[in-house]
């Protein structure tokens, strides 16, 4: 299993995007995102998408295209970027029910889903506190 890196690089996305509006740029490219985040303008427009759907970014078409922050970082949170990124839950169950004659099989789904739900709501809850505005502040001290 591999961990799933698209909630990282959509901020990386959003905190670039903000960082490069206020040095006076009216709309950031997939490419220079990419760039940035080391990845293929794909999958940074992929992701961008997602986040337009969101209501987080903004595109522009034509001359002068690209992207821009829909909102201020301070009015988004990584609980917002998450929702719109990951669209489904953390984790899964069996892809086929287990066999509901074994005394495990009958009881790992419910005692499994529980300690998940868990996890998810500690999850929610601490990405809500933290905004991209946060981010991006904790981005900029970090020494070069």
């Amino acid at each position: 299993m591999s961990a799933n890196s698209r909630l990282t690089i959509a901020a990386h996305a959003l905190a670039w995007i903000g960082l490069y509006q206020r040095q006076g740029h009216e709309v950031a490219t997939s490419e220079q995102i990419a760039t940035s985040a080391n990845t293929n303008p794909v999958v940074i427009r992929r992701l961008l998408g997602e986040l337009r759907n969101a209501g987080l970014v903004e595109s522009r078409r034509g001359v002068g295209a690209g992207w821009s922050l829909a909102r201020d970082l301070e009015s988004m949170t990584l609980l917002d970027v998450y929702e719109a990124v990951e669209p489904g839950p953390l984790f899964a169950l069996h892809r086929a029910a287990p066999d509901p004659g074994c005394v495990v099989g009958h009881g790992i789904q419910p005692a499994m889903q529980r300690i998940y739900d868990g996890i998810e709501e500690t999850l929610r809850r601490d990405l809500a506190r933290v905004t991209l505005e946060d981010v991006l502040r904790d981005v900029l001290a970090v020494p070069r």
